[in-house]
């Protein structure tokens, strides 16, 4: 689901690794996580479930995304 970022009273999170201003920020909700970009900080939202966002977690520290384009 993509929603405008209007979660302003969210702790967003960045990864500290972040440097070139072009990062994932992540926040999370009761019920929701919610991922969007530092680029655009008033932008949309893409929001995943809790079991969505572990599979995905689960699925990086796995290696499945390895062979993805940097």
């Amino acid at each position: 689901m993509d929603r405008t970022r209007d979660h302003m009273r969210l702790t967003w999170r960045t990864s500290l690794s972040c440097e070139s201003g072009a990062c994932v920020q992540v926040a999370a909700t009761e019920r929701t996580i919610l991922i969007g970009s530092t680029r655009q900080p008033g932008g949309p939202v893409l929001e995943y479930t809790p079991d969505e966002w572990h599979a995905f977690v689960a699925g990086i520290k796995n290696g499945d995304f390895d062979d993805l384009p940097v």
